[in-house]
């Protein structure tokens, strides 16, 4: 928070976070949390946390939900979604929990913008939260062998980034001397491997490449296979 200049601070109305994050794999505990309840009451800003990855989490590891931190009720909302959970991306099946003055200006405000969503999905959505549980263990299985396969392989190239503990993407340097846009354009000419440039995050992603877990393992073995077999190193 105290990167936020104050000026800024004073004249903000939302205040947006997503832990673990997407594009990074960042996450965030409970100390951070209450730092940010404690700067949204100095503030009187509205906190906007989406947790969409909060399930997807790796080596024992669980993210914390911003309504833990005592007071975030107080100043916040928390999103969340089936999407990641129960490989419903795209379907938009989600709620959001907190404050209750701000859940219902949520309602107001998705009641002029949008009728709901399509009944059908719904009903699986009600499916997939009571139905059996086995799922989620067996998908975190896959997605950890895809981030070990993904990093192991980056390292043998001489890329230097840890596991990440959450989410479904590796967020990685570019070698030296490279922006982002042209290390992806590197990729993607020489080994036919299509990854995200950060810089299409903000001007802060520079310097950095995103890739996904949602890849078939053999298809993101076969991609470090081809970057290794086009000479392409970090370091």
């Amino acid at each position: 928070m105290g990167a936020i200049p104050a000026d800024v601070a004073k004249r903000a109305k939302i205040l947006y976070l997503n832990y673990p994050n997407n594009p990074t794999g960042a996450v965030a505990d409970l100390a951070f949390f209450q730092e940010v309840v404690e700067f949204a009451k100095e503030n009187d800003i509205i906190v906007c946390h989406d947790a969409a990855y909060t399930e997807v989490a790796f080596d024992g590891y669980k993210p914390p939900s911003f309504l833990q931190t005592p007071g975030a009720k107080d100043v916040g909302i928390e999103f969340h979604s089936l999407s990641k959970t129960y490989n419903m991306t795209g379907w938009r099946v989600g709620w959001a929990a907190g404050n209750s003055d701000i859940i219902s200006a949520l309602g107001r405000v998705k009641t002029n913008i949008d009728s709901g969503i399509f009944e059908a999905l719904q009903y699986a959505g009600v499916e997939a939260l009571e139905g059996p549980q086995q799922c989620l263990e067996e998908n975190l299985k896959i997605y950890t062998k895809r981030r070990d396969i993904l990093v192991d392989g980056l390292g043998s190239l001489g890329c230097p980034i840890e596991k990440p503990k959450a989410t479904i993407y590796i967020w990685a340097p570019v070698p030296a001397g490279m922006n982002s846009t042209d290390f992806a354009t590197l990729l993607l000419e020489k080994a036919g491997v299509v990854v995200t440039p950060g810089i299409g995050y903000g001007d802060t992603g520079e310097g950095f490449f995103r890739m996904s877990l949602t890849l078939p393992t053999q298809r993101l073995e076969e991609g470090i296979e081809r970057i290794r077999k086009a000479g392409i190193r970090f370091a």
